[in-house]
């Protein structure tokens, strides 16, 4: 029996025919306007570089090491029409875990922005067969060929994106996404948050991430809204596009250390930000008291959880905010195309109330990893993609994060999920930022020591994060040493670096480990 060839979907084609006049796109830097008819032509006149350049461009890599411009997008699509591969590098790494990345992709072209144009080329040494370009120079060349749609799509599960898991512990892996994937995560997170042809979506959010690249850019323009694309985060300037009436922004998505700063910020008007149907944050648990803060100034917080491999997961429906509040600390309901499980360490589902290791089911799920053959594909697990981290369901079918199972610790018998304790800490309007880690005590087996941020213009003692604790954690939870620091170590994408907390931690009480 011959298997069909069966098209990646290409929901740009479908807007370009329906509404070929809509804005699609707006780069907030450069200026440059694209509606879909002239993002589609700008798509296909890539491709015919990218054939001019490459000759047969399927499966061929093709990696970017830039900030958020227009020219990206551009490029993932056309990458995703011929059937190549898109690997979006994180220009904050240094060279030597860029140069890991760029060996692993091996890309047949390494493109990068003018300021890390020497970066680039100090991570491809060694790559005989990368061609090194500046994005911007690209961008330019493409614009003057004609476009060219290719005759063939490629086929669905053909991958079009590598995007490389952030590394919090050990050496980054690849995860290969197809079209499809991104295709069912645009309508998951479409669907969780009400984003239409009608939506404008804000992305501050870095492209070499999967919130940038898929949920922020990607699921606009798969159901016809407006994308507007900035360069980066700015707290101020990003205040003042949410509360601009002629943009209109609908939608916005960040990080919860984000949104934090930015209603910590002077410029902070929660009366000018009526316009957002949603502000999305994920990447991290989102603390129940910042979601209460919020929904008090009158603005619809709606946290999920997604990863990598999977796109969106989890979100919380938007449209009550009663019902917000009531599951605060919740990281929502699965999304439409999603089965997820909850396992105990014997396999064993656990039942509402119970901690478990979330198992995921769906057309969203990468079906492996570039380059690692030792790892076990999708299909080798099932079609369940394992993700060691840990929840708790309620009778609603409400799942609560508890923390990465590899961040739990045990303390005198007792497991203790380093997100609780966090979220607690966070509560403290005094606090910005909080991480609890595990560290090996003679006693107890292991405590917990707490590294606390304060926030801007306040000050905090660790007595005072204590004594909050009281009554708020049981006493094998509390954390026996608090520090106050000035920041936190974070990866490219915002997540806590705790494996760099944890080298602290054991330098600390090993002295003469670290001389």
């Amino acid at each position: 029996m011959v298997t069909p060839h069966l098209p990646a979907p290409d929901p740009l084609a479908f807007q370009a025919a329906a509404q070929p006049d809509k804005i699609a796109m707006i780069d907030l830097v450069g200026g440059r306007r694209f509606t879909y008819a002239g993002l589609d032509a700008a798509v296909n006149r890539c491709c015919a570089w990218l054939l001019a350049r490459l000759g047969d461009a399927a499966g061929q890599r093709i990696a970017v090491i830039g900030r958020n411009d227009a020219a990206m997008p551009v490029l993932h699509l056309a990458a995703a029409r011929l059937g190549s591969i898109f690997a979006p590098l994180n220009w904050r790494l240094t060279v030597p875990e860029l140069a890991f990345q760029v060996a692993d992709a091996s890309p047949a072209l390494l493109l990068a922005d003018a300021e890390f144009l020497d970066t680039a080329t100090l991570a491809a040494e060694g790559c005989a067969g990368t061609e090194i370009l500046e994005l911007s120079q690209a961008d330019a060349a493409w614009t003057a060929m004609e476009p060219l749609r290719p005759a063939i799509p490629p086929s669905v599960d053909q991958p079009s994106t590598l995007l490389y898991t952030s590394g919090t512990s050990g050496r980054p892996k690849g995860a290969l996404l197809t079209e499809s994937n991104l295709f069912f995560t645009n309508i998951n997170f479409g669907l969780m948050n009400r984003l239409n042809a009608d939506s404008v979506v804000l992305c501050d959010m870095p492209l070499f991430h999967v919130v940038g690249l898929v949920t922020m850019v990607r699921t606009p323009l798969a159901q016809g809204g407006t994308l507007l694309l900035s360069r980066g985060f700015d707290p101020a300037v990003t205040l003042s596009r949410l509360a601009d009436p002629d943009m209109g922004v609908t939608h916005y998505m960040c990080v919860p250390q984000m949104a934090q700063t930015l209603r910590q910020h002077p410029d902070y008007n929660p009366a000018r930000l009526g316009r957002l149907v949603a502000l999305c944050t994920g990447g991290a648990p989102m603390p129940a008291a910042l979601i209460q803060r919020f929904t008090e100034d009158g603005i619809t917080i709606a946290d999920g959880y997604g990863m990598s491999e999977a796109g969106t997961v989890l979100g919380m429906p938007i449209t009550d905010r009663a019902r917000i509040v009531a599951k605060a600390g919740s990281a929502g309901i699965p999304g439409p195309t999603l089965r997820l499980r909850l396992v105990d360490d014997e396999g064993r589902d656990v039942s509402d109330g119970g901690v478990g290791e979330i198992w995921i089911n769906g057309p969203n799920l990468s079906p492996g990893y570039w380059n690692r053959p030792e790892l076990p594909t999708l299909a080798q697990q099932g079609g369940w993609l394992r993700t060691g981290d840990a929840a708790r369901r309620d009778a609603d079918g409400f799942y609560y994060l508890v923390d990465r199972k590899k961040d739990m610790f045990i303390s005198g018998g007792e497991n203790v999920y380093p997100a609780e304790v966090e979220a607690a800490i966070l509560e403290l309007d005094s606090v910005a930022e909080a991480a609890v880690i595990g560290v090996p005590d003679e006693r107890w087996g292991e405590v917990g020591w707490a590294y606390v941020v304060p926030r801007a213009g306040h000050t905090v003692t660790a007595e005072q994060v204590l004594t909050h604790l009281d009554g708020r954690c049981a006493r094998y939870k509390r954390p026996q040493r608090v520090f106050i620091t000035d920041s936190l170590p974070r990866t490219g994408s915002g997540k806590v670096q705790k494996h760099l907390l944890r080298q602290q931690a054991a330098d600390t009480t090993n002295p003469s480990k670290s001389a």
